[in-house]
Parts: structure tokens; C-alpha cells; sequence
């Protein structure tokens, strides 16, 4: 009986004394997401220049599936809960529960990659690659990027876990997977972004035509209303 609460009983953590009340590690952490704000911003301000300006197809209307896209969105927002999860049980020290958690918010990411690698897999097959318009450059490169914060951020996950199922007597720290989840939460709330910006608002564009029509609907409608 004293053997199964010694087990799940929370590791000690050693409080670190700074400046700022917070952890050197953890601050760090996000002063590096609050850089990473203005490089997706960067980008997400880029795109939005660009929009409608493609002078040739394919454009977002004509290749874009947001159902599938709305899919993958969920997927990835429900690992912020395993992750979560698996927040709480580092900090009460369930490494069990801790690994399990970890392998479902891992898995849940590599559905999120696998659905996104479909889909510029169905863009290549539509015709639209990097180079053919500038909602393609755009496009991809904000989406990709993305990607590759995700990717990382599972590797990361990946070896949190091994380090978990190797040192069962209270590694890794709370504070270890809480700076990860950190992190996974970051990509988490850009991506909800950009699936607000590029799919459920920029995913019905089709075209500067198109767009300049929009335009004029917009304004007679405001006219009437005034």
C-alpha cells in the first residue's frame, strides 16, 4: 500500500528564485513565442496583402475543402486537452498516466501532418504548386512553416516520453512537459488563425474578378442599409 502511493506521488521540484517569479526555463520559453508571434504574423500578413491578387488559377475556391480541413482543425484542437492531461499528471506524478496522455496527444498531432500532407498532396495533383501564383507562395509557406512547428513540437513530445517510460521515479518534471505544453498550445491557437483567415474567409475566393464583385455587393448592400 505504501509502495502504490510512493508511486504516484508528485516529484519534488525545488522552486527556482528569480527576478520575475517565474522560472528562467518557462520565461525563456515565452520570450521565444512571443517571437514566433511576429514571424507567423509576418506571414499571416502576408498572405492577407496578397489575397485575391492571383491573376491565374487555380484559385482557393476552386481547390480548397474546408470540411476536410475542419477535420484536421479538430483533431489537433482536442490534443490541447490530452496535452493538458498530461500537464496534470506530470505535476501529481503519474508517470502512467503521463505516457498515455503523451501518446495520444502524439498521435492526434501526426493525424494533423497526415491530414495536411493529403492536402498538398491534392493541391500538387489540382495543379497548384509553389510557384504557379501568389496565393500558392503564400499559401504554402504560412501552412508549411506551421507544419514544421508541429513536427517539432512531436519530436519533442516523442522524446519527453522516452525520457517518462526510462525514469519512472519522477522525470520528466511538471515543469518539463508544462514548457512543452506551452508550446503545443502556441501552435494550437496560430493554426485556429490561420484556418479562420485562410479557409473559412480566404477559402472562397476566386479570383481578383470575383473579389472586385464581392466588393461592389458589399458597398450596394451598405448603401441600402444607409
Amino acid at each position: 500500500m505504501a509502495h502504490a502511493e510512493t508511486a504516484h506521488a508528485p516529484p519534488v521540484e525545488v522552486e527556482e528564485a528569480t527576478t520575475t517569479g517565474i522560472n528562467h526555463r518557462k520565461l525563456l520559453m515565452w520570450v521565444f513565442l512571443g517571437s514566433d508571434c511576429l514571424f507567423f504574423g509576418s506571414l499571416i500578413a502576408t498572405y492577407m496583402v496578397y489575397r485575391g491578387q492571383s491573376i491565374v488559377g487555380p484559385y482557393p475556391a476552386d481547390i480548397v475543402d474546408v470540411p476536410i480541413t475542419t477535420i484536421s482543425t479538430f483533431v489537433l484542437l482536442m490534443s490541447s486537452f490530452s496535452m493538458v492531461m498530461a500537464v496534470a499528471a506530470a505535476r501529481s506524478g503519474n508517470q502512467k498516466r503521463l505516457i498515455q496522455w503523451l501518446l495520444v496527444t502524439i498521435v492526434m498531432g501526426c493525424g494533423f501532418i497526415g491530414f495536411q500532407v493529403y492536402e498538398f498532396n491534392a493541391f500538387r495533383v489540382e495543379g497548384l504548386r509553389y510557384e504557379t501564383n501568389l496565393f500558392s507562395s503564400s499559401f504554402y509557406t504560412l501552412t508549411g512553416f506551421h507544419g514544421a512547428h508541429v513536427t517539432l513540437g512531436i519530436f519533442w513530445l516523442i522524446c519527453i516520453t522516452i525520457i517518462a517510460a526510462r525514469n519512472p521515479a519522477g522525470r520528466p518534471s511538471g515543469l518539463d512537459v508544462d514548457i512543452a505544453g506551452l508550446y503545443w498550445h502556441f501552435v494550437d491557437i496560430v493554426w485556429i488563425v490561420i484556418f479562420t483567415l485562410l479557409y473559412l474567409i480566404g477559402g472562397f475566393d476566386a479570383g481578383p474578378d470575383a473579389g472586385h464583385a464581392a466588393v461592389q455587393g458589399w458597398n450596394w448592400v451598405t448603401g441600402l442599409v444607409s
